[in-house]
């Protein structure tokens, strides 16, 4: 990381049962490895599982003052109610990360970065459809370049339940496989 000046105000949306308070802990995790500011803020409703979930994570070089955000640098949605939700609080600028598998097409915000990940379609030709939360955060990493998708990696064993280690090969091959997605459409090629 440069010495610049770094903040960035994230949030990750979608169901209950599609990872994303996880996706929260490996992004706050890989940015406390990498010796950066982190907060992070889960929130989820009393039903979890096919409820609405969120998480706010700020990232900064320097201390960061609240963890609460009202609008984002970077909003990342895995279903459409998200999406409807939290895109209008995107900031001029912004990044726009969807899974454009279970969205389709959005009208993103005015001067938004928008990257269309299908997502739930790699992780399903991966052979683990439950690991459509790693395609796009790896696609966010790849976007972002402020932390190595191998430190994500690293962190995969601290903030998944031990129960679910033998899911971290697969996990990774879903990073990388969301991240050279990215990487494609900001070359602009088509990627299978």
């Amino acid at each position: 990381m440069t010495e610049q000046d770094y903040y960035e105000e994230i949030i990750i949306a979608g169901f209950g049962g599609q990872g994303i308070i996880m996706l929260g802990k490996l992004l706050a995790n890989a940015a406390m490895i990498d010796g950066l500011e982190v907060t992070y803020f889960p929130s989820y409703g009393a039903e979890v599982r096919g409820g609405t979930a969120n998480c706010m994570v700020v990232i900064s070089n320097e201390p960061i003052a609240s963890p609460l955000v009202t609008s984002f640098d970077s909003v990342i949605v895995l279903n459409k109610a998200s999406c409807e939700r939290f895109s209008p609080r995107l900031k001029p600028g912004g990044l726009l990360l969807y899974n454009s598998s279970k969205i389709g097409s959005v009208i993103p915000p005015v001067d938004a970065e928008v990257l269309a990940i299908p997502s739930d379609d790699i992780a399903v030709e991966l052979g683990s459809p439950r690991s459509t939360n790693m395609v796009a955060i790896g696609a966010y990493l790849q976007k972002r370049g402020v932390i190595p998708l191998e430190t994500a990696v690293k962190c995969l064993e601290k903030v998944l339940a031990k129960r679910h280690h033998k899911t971290i090969p697969i996990n990774e091959k879903a990073l990388y496989k969301g991240a050279e997605f990215a990487k494609g459409l900001l070359a602009g090629q088509t990627v299978k």
